[in-house]
């Protein structure tokens, strides 16, 4: 069974509908005991880094997660559950995450190469690009074809502090970010899978299958 954390941030049915349509059972959950009993993790969300690192605090999940993490469970943050992974975020100043792909959360407007005429947020479609050091094989992307494109709505990016870290990544106008990242059986995605049609699909049944 595939545990869908409820951080109250979001709307999850459209993850659980994503997992059930390509052959998954899911459950959305905050219950410890049905989280420590899974196969997989989902940590989805949308909002605050705070507001996500608050939920998880107030609800006594992070232990749960860190075991499955010692265990080896992959597990999958998507949106802001990609970035509690990450060690902190700069987000209405500095909150500490999960640190489990070290790293910071950045805005888009800090960085000196992105160009201030495109609007934040980064809401839209853009291409999947391959890392010339990481193969996508028994990843998410696997048969997952370079210039894919999936669906993002973000206002910060993740900079992991190692580069192999780094599964995929994306451009923003002309301004590159990790689409995607990876350390053991910790992976994130920045993009909504569950809204990137059939490609999106197909990378929830490999998290679900060839992971």
């Amino acid at each position: 069974m595939i545990a869908i954390i409820d951080l109250d941030l979001g709307n999850l049915h459209s993850i659980d509908r994503a997992v059930q349509a390509v052959g998954g059972s899911a459950l959305i959950t905050d219950e410890v005991s049905v989280i420590r009993d899974a196969d997989r993790l989902i940590l989805p969300g949308v909002g605050s880094f705070k507001a996500g690192m608050s939920s998880l605090i107030n609800k006594n999940l992070i232990g749960t997660i860190l075991e499955h993490v010692d265990r080896k469970t992959p597990i999958l943050g998507i949106c802001l559950g990609m970035q509690l992974l990450m060690s902190r975020s700069e987000e209405n100043g500095t909150c500490d995450g999960l640190d489990l792909i070290p790293g910071n959360v950045i805005h888009f407007s800090k960085f000196s190469e992105f160009n201030p005429a495109n609007k934040v947020p980064h809401i839209g479609w853009s291409s999947l690009l391959a890392r010339p050091t990481q193969s996508w094989s028994n990843t998410i992307f696997a048969d997952v074809g370079e210039g894919e494109d999936c669906y993002f709505v973000h206002s910060y990016c993740v900079v992991p502090d190692n580069p192999e870290h780094i599964l995929a990544s994306t451009h923003y106008g002309e301004f590159e970010f990790p689409a995607a990242i990876r350390k053991n059986n910790v992976v994130g995605c920045q993009f909504h899978p569950e809204k990137s049609g059939q490609v999106g699909l197909k990378i929830i049944n490999n998290f679900i299958n060839n992971i």
